[in-house]
């Protein structure tokens, strides 16, 4: 039998863990650093570490600082549930991450089940039609874009006919699946539908494809190596055509690896650090500074990701996690409020995000801003 000593030592120390859980906030980076995906979880990884230093600078959360933990995924779908629940283990205020659709999918239930809530950079429009209240983007889902890509296509381009194509994982079907409606609306023809695959090396045979569809624009769905490795195959096939595509293709990384290919490349870009806001390009120039290189959008999502955690833990005034993920449904984050929002953002109920986006062009190695669009729901 326990004695009365042990068995109140025991209680002692049974209450001071939460306290001593709560000296830090401890948040864990779940993220693509090797694999298909490390382009784009190495860029969000430096994001949240830059907005973890900007805050802790200035006090942290509640007087608390910010404690960034980064696991990898190595873009596989097991190691990131594995990572989630070692992340929940370790008794996580919020979960950051994945960006790759597939394992956001693969691992959100886990999360759901701890009432954490997890925030993410994936643009699949599924993962937020399944009831899950603790899942939360950084990003505009592909529900939220394709209407404005169509309609940029129709009106702009004044495309008859569009080839399409995309990367077969949860990220590229979703896009497809997305942006055909939304061309049939339009009365734009698909006058060629081509599937390629996750980490595909050699895009010569798709590049010829879409040359002899003949179609007037070619809409370009891939993740960012991909993107670049396409854009180099389509320029040797000498596809002539208006490539146009969505925030992946007009990204940073892509520009750096396409080279020349990627001129004249255009679409609509959810987040940039071109864009005509002062906090973005404020952020873009510390990110290079920091990193000697220049973010893409998922170097913003990061950063935002850690920001959004901020702005809800002081709105509700304590570190209670579940409280966290009821905070930010339904909120409006302003950047006179929250100036590491960046943008203002409102987070719906299912966890999407309505904010201005932008439509681009790359020119001479560059990402130029054409024109600002406006939220869905002003």
């Amino acid at each position: 039998m326990k004695s009365p000593w042990i068995m109140a030592a025991a209680l002692a120390i049974g209450c001071a863990l939460p306290a001593l859980a709560q000296d830090k906030v401890k948040l864990v980076d779940v993220i693509e650093l090797s694999g298909a995906g490390a382009s784009a979880g190495t860029n969000f990884k430096n994001g949240a570490d830059l907005a973890a230093a900007d805050i802790n600078a200035k006090g942290g959360i509640l007087g608390k600082p910010v404690e960034v933990i980064h696991y990898d995924t190595q873009t596989n779908p097991g190691a990131t549930r594995a990572a989630v629940q070692r992340a929940i283990d370790e008794d996580a205020y919020a979960i950051l991450g994945p960006v790759f659709s597939g394992p956001i999918s693969a691992s959100m239930q886990i999360s759901q089940r701890a009432e954490v809530a997890q925030i993410v950079a994936g643009e699949a429009a599924g993962f937020t039609q399944q009831g899950n209240p603790y899942i939360f983007r950084t990003s505009l889902s592909q529900s939220a874009a394709m209407p404005k890509i169509a309609k940029y296509l129709k009106d702009t381009v004044k495309a008859g006919s569009v080839a399409v194509v995309w990367v077969n994982n949860d990220f590229g079907k979703g896009g497809r699946d997305a942006i055909l409606p939304e061309l049939e609306k339009a009365g734009i023809k698909v006058a060629a539908d081509i599937a390629t695959e996750q980490g595909q090396a050699d895009f010569a045979a798709d590049a010829i494809k879409v040359k002899n569809a003949n179609a007037d624009a070619i809409f370009v769905y891939l993740n960012e190596d991909e993107s670049a490795r396409f854009l180099r195959a389509a320029k040797q096939q000498g596809v002539a055509k208006p490539m146009i595509g969505e925030t992946t293709l007009l990204g940073a990384k892509v520009i750096e690896l396409a080279g020349d290919a990627a001129n004249g490349v255009k679409g609509h870009v959810g987040l940039s650090v071109d864009a005509p806001l002062p906090g973005l390009q404020d952020f873009g120039k510390r990110f290079q500074q920091k990193y000697g290189y220049v973010s893409d959008h998922n170097g913003i999502k990061g950063y935002m990701a850690v920001h959004m955690v901020k702005w809800a833990t002081e709105k509700q005034k304590k570190l209670d996690r579940k409280g966290l993920a009821d905070t930010l449904r339904g909120a409006t984050i302003t950047v006179a409020e929250e100036p590491g929002i960046l943008i203002d953002t409102t987070i719906l109920k299912n966890g999407d995000l309505d904010r201005e986006s932008f439509l681009a062009e790359v020119v001479d190695g560059k990402q130029v801003i054409n024109t600002v669009l406006p939220k869905l729901n002003p």
